[in-house]
């Protein structure tokens, strides 16, 4: 095994000298997507959840179908249908936007699950409880119902939030410069695969921090138990 072609074609430092303006342009972009997609979608997914906790059958019927739609359809399939749809409606959104408003609505749709699954965890009668102190029902599922909610199913919300940044990736495909998507254009100006192993590299260190949050979070969960 010729350990110099390994070192130039996956540990090549004089290719990461050349390319890191690149990897960071595609860092950040990652993390402005991430930075957005996270909280749009887990406030699109809580609405739902509360909305859904009120219980109007016609309007719940809506709900369900909507969210199953939209968990059924793979993230990459949304996302093309997105980018290139709405130009075709008319829509003239930049392709930040388009992968946004794709992913949003993806991740909605999951968080809003998680969501609901934590709010029918919580006793009836903490609704009623605070009702009782005046509140309106809006009022007793945002400040009483929904914190705890929250933190019953904080487990399955880290979780989802790890797998929703891993799948910004896929973003690469309609050539928004995210970080894939740089490493692969820096492959292709060094012709060797530093740059992906360079990726792989910041990926971790990204996420290891929330890898870590969640093993802590689950613990938490089953001393609870």
């Amino acid at each position: 095994m010729d350990w110099e072609v390994i070192r130039f074609s996956f540990f090549n430092l004089d290719s990461i000298a050349q390319v890191y303006p690149l990897l960071l342009k595609g860092w950040w972009m990652t993390i402005k997507l991430c930075v957005a997609v996270v909280p749009l979608g887990f406030a699109l997914g809580a609405m739902i959840a509360t909305v859904h906790s009120f219980k109007i059958r016609w309007v719940n019927w809506l709900l369900i179908a909507l969210v199953d739609f939209f968990r059924s359809i793979p993230p990459l399939v949304l996302l093309i249908y997105t980018v290139y749809g709405l130009p075709l409606l008319g829509f003239d959104v930049p392709a930040f936007g388009a992968v946004l408003v794709a992913f949003t609505i993806n991740s909605a749709a999951y968080y809003g699950e998680i969501v609901r699954a934590g709010i029918e965890s919580i006793p009836a009668g903490q609704l009623e409880a605070a009702r009782s102190t005046g509140l309106g029902r809006w009022q007793a599922m945002m400040h009483v119902v929904l914190p705890q909610a929250v933190r019953n199913v904080a487990p399955d919300l880290t979780s989802n939030t790890l797998e929703l940044i891993k799948a910004t990736s896929i973003a690469s495909v309609v050539a928004l410069p995210e970080l894939l998507r740089m490493g692969r254009v820096a492959q292709g100006l060094v012709y060797n695969a530093t740059p992906l192993i360079a990726v792989a590299v910041i990926y971790l260190l990204m996420l290891w921090p929330l890898v870590r949050l969640l093993s802590r979070l689950e613990r938490r969960v089953l001393a609870a138990r």
